[in-house]
Parts: C-alpha cells; structure tokens; sequence
C-alpha cells in the first residue's frame, strides 16, 4: 500500500533486523586488498567536478573523486576511454563464483533457465558496483539497452550470455560498423527479433524493421515500407543453428531470397549472405544513423531533450561518427568534453534510473554485495530489472517515464541503511564519528559522501526531525536513519 512521505521519515526512526554476511571471506577479498571500507570523509570543498563524474560513473566512489581533484576531470575520462589499460581484476575476481555466464549457448540450455539467470543478472549488478572502468561500464549499459533482447521470450536467456560477451562487451568502445554487424549475427538477437523464421516463402519483418527504427536510421529517417519488407528478404535465411552446435549463427541458404531486390535506392541480388553483410554495414555508416545515434548519447550523458537543449552538439557528434566512419569512443569523447565538460552553468537534470540508483546508492556508501536475489527482486519492483525490459526500444531513458514508482526507492534506501538484505552490507568505521558532535554535523558529512554537496535546507530539517530521541542523542544510532533519508531524498534521485 503507498505511504507518504512523512510516513516514510518516520519510518527511519525504527529499528531494523539486520541479516549478516556469513561464511568464508571471498577469493576478492584475499587477494585484491579486503573488502571496501569507508575509512575518510571526502574533501567536499575541492570538488566541481563531482556533477559530471556523477554523470560518467554508476556513482562515484571517493577513489574517482580523488583521482579527478589531482589531474582534472578531462584528463581522468580518458584514461577511463583507454579502459584496456584499466587495471579491473579486483572486479573480476568478484564474477569468478559466476564463471557459468561464460560457457556457450548449447551448455547453458541444458540447465534450468533460473541457474542460468540469476548469475547473469548479478554480474551485471557487480560489474557496475565494482569496476574501476566505469566510463567502458556505462557505455556497456547504453548499447545493452540500445540492442535490447528480452531473456524472457522462449531460449533467449540460453543465448544472452553469449550476446553480452560476444557483441556489448567486445565493441563497446569500438567501431559502430563491427558493433551492429556482430548484433545483426547474433542468435539472440535473431532469436528475439524473429529472423530465424524469416525465409523467402514468408519473409518475416520483424528484425529488419527494428534494425533501422531503433539501432540504425530511427523512425523518422524517410524508409518506406517497401524498403522494410526489401530489407527482411535480403536478410532471408541468416539464422540460428537448431541441432548441432545449437545456439550460433548459420546462413541458410536454401531458404534466402536471391532475387533482385531494391533497398533503400540500391539494388541487392546474387550474393547471399554478403548482400546482408552490404546492407548492414550501409546501415552502420549512413548520415541518418550518426544523428540518431548522437542524440541518444547524449540524452543518456546530458540532458533527455537534446534536440531543443543541444542542437549543436547533436550535428558535432553526428558529424564526428561521420568523420570517424563510426569509432564510438570518438563519439563519446566528443559527448562528454565538448559536451558535458564544457557545458554552460549549470547541467540538465537527469533522473536516476534503477539500475543507475541502486548502483550509485551500493557503490557510494560503499556496500560489500554479491549482487543477489534480494537486491534483483528490488530492481524488478523498481520497473527495471536486468534483460527483462519487454519491447525492443529498451527502457526509456527520460524522466518522466520512472517519476511515477517511488516508493520502491523509499523501501531500499531504508533497507539497505538498516543491513537487511542478505548477502549485502555496509561498513563504515566508528571513528569516522570522531569530531562529530551531532546528528546535524553527521548529515552535512553524509550529504557530502553521497551527494557531493549540502542537502538542501528543508529536506535537511525533515530528516533531523525525523529522528527518534534515541537516535538524536546517540550518533552510531543515527547513522542508519539518516543515510536512509539521504537515499531516499529526492537530490539523490538525481544525477
């Protein structure tokens, strides 16, 4: 049942079970330096950078916000662009106890769907917690949900492990042209989209339709309805493999169309499965692409109207993956100094999503996770839980569509200050309290470790309010309930 917001304050003010981690210490924690711990408040006063490495990270931890105060914040994005030479093992050695992810398509599907998911799932969560390449881990989520594939529409989720490896994670960071083509092969793409039923008997459009709608021209890009079904028969027959090595590409074909077809003004016919490769990759390099694609960068990175908001840079970023035939880091680079770095006063707000607000609210406090079921239950009811998203547009990318379902948020941000979902919990150290002399100067720190800045005066005044005498007098007491609030505050819904 909805609650209020003053029922929600005075929730803080009540005790919490507290579900402790047991068990062995983990490999990461033997050999990457122990677990994460809050052992210093940051140094809040230096920091104008902290809205844009809150813009460039799933929340940035004290560590980045070091590393940006001592060499800049342009210099620190491209070293995060170069992410190979990122040292991530630490985060690596938290995915070892999911190494099942890892095996191909025909091995996952002879376990139970569930086995498979749930480790999948929490990679994701922990990868976006823990990797030190952030800036490589937020393009990784945009092109996920740009290439969106539900694992929940029949054997996709057998086939999703090896999409995410193979296509997102391998080109990033790296050529659009590669990128699409390798999404266009990819069985779960094919999968999803319908395309390994599409022959020359019944041409099914489905994939060809997507692909220039969502990944490449966008809807608005002047293709007609011929050119669909023209596209569907030149990408007759590329399929998935069935018995055999169930699960990889194969082109068919005794099933494609090698009729003339005319696509897009150009004429395809006679070469099979390279009349596909020809027009994927046309698709990849056309004029159309580099400003769809601009303007969803940059409604991710900056503001969710870039048209009305930044009409230039829309055109110097289309015109950058022209230049570049489609290197996505140029692209980005351009996104994020010309854009973000160099914008005028003040940013655009840009509402949290879920995944980006749990993952700020684990990696900011900093929390020990494994990234489990509790914490994906709560991503579910939150509205976005991971490879899950239903229709191929993926999830919206603007406020408006994630303002409505908050009390989720409310529920977590308690939940989490109070150590109750298992297999997560926080630490800070008692000495932190030190020179502390009130719960007023603890949430002035507390606002600066997850807000980068004061809470705004009302907001501050509600949470003390909101404590119980108890915690008023006593401030290891007042810890949980006012991190909760912070959590909870609408600054912090925001990035």
């Amino acid at each position: 049942m909805p609650f209020s917001r003053r029922e929600f304050l005075q929730l803080l003010g009540l005790g919490a079970a507290g579900a402790a981690l047991s068990g062995c210490a983990p490999l990461y924690t033997r050999l990457a330096g122990g677990p994460v711990s809050l052992t210093a408040w940051p140094d809040w006063q230096a920091e104008p950078d902290y809205p844009r490495l809150n813009r460039v990270t799933f929340g940035p931890t004290l560590a980045e916000r070091a590393a940006v105060q001592e060499i800049g914040f342009a210099a620190w994005l491209e070293e995060q662009l170069a992410y190979e030479t990122i040292d991530d093992r630490p985060a690596d050695l938290r995915l070892r106890p999911y190494d099942l992810i890892e095996q191909d398509a025909d091995y996952l599907l002879m376990w139970d769907p569930e086995e498979v998911q749930r480790p999948f799932k929490q990679a994701a969560l922990l990868r976006r917690v823990y990797s030190q390449r952030q800036v490589y881990e937020m393009a990784v989520h945009f092109w996920t949900d740009h290439f969106n594939i539900a694992i929940t529409k029949g054997d996709v989720w057998a086939l999703k492990p090896a999409d995410e490896r193979q296509v997102i994670r391998r080109h990033a960071l790296g050529n659009f042209a590669d990128l699409l083509l390798a999404s266009a092969t990819s069985p779960a793409m094919l999968y999803y989209l319908d395309n390994q039923a599409n022959v020359k008997s019944w041409p099914n459009e489905n994939y060809a339709r997507e692909v220039m709608e969502l990944h490449t021209l966008g809807v608005d890009a002047g293709y007609t309805q011929a050119d669909v079904m023209a596209l569907a028969r030149i990408l007759t027959g590329w399929s998935v493999k069935e018995r055999w090595m169930w699960g990889q590409f194969t082109f068919d074909e005794s099933v494609h169309d090698d009729d003339d077809k005319e696509w897009l003004g150009e004429t395809f016919a006679g070469e099979g499965q390279g009349d596909g490769e020809t027009a994927i990759r046309h698709l990849a390099t056309h004029p159309q692409t580099g400003r769809f694609l601009a303007i969803k960068l940059i409604r991710r990175f900056l503001a969710d109207w870039p048209e009305r908001d930044a009409p230039e840079l829309v055109a110097k970023t289309a015109a950058a993956f022209n230049q570049s035939h489609g290197d996505i880091r140029a692209m980005l680079r351009l996104v994020l100094l010309d854009g973000l770095a160099a914008w005028p006063g003040p940013l655009p707000p840009k509402f949290k999503r879920p995944a980006e607000f749990m993952a700020s609210a684990l990696r900011q406090l900093p929390v020990e996770t494994d990234g489990g079921r509790p914490l994906q239950a709560e991503l579910a009811a939150m509205g976005q839980a991971d490879y899950e998203w239903p229709t191929p547009d993926g999830p919206p990318d603007v406020a408006d569509a994630w303002l409505r379902n908050l009390l989720p948020r409310w529920r977590f941000a308690v939940k989490l200050a109070h150590n109750e979902y298992q297999g997560t919990r926080w630490r800070w150290s008692d000495a932190l309290l030190d020179g502390l002399d009130s719960p007023a100067a603890l949430l002035d720190q507390l606002s600066h470790l997850l807000l980068g800045g004061p809470l705004d005066e009302n907001g501050r005044q509600a949470l003390l309010s909101a404590l119980t005498p108890a915690q008023s007098n006593d401030l290891s007491l007042a810890a949980a309930a006012l991190t909760a609030g912070i959590l909870a505050a609408p600054a912090f819904q925001w990035r």
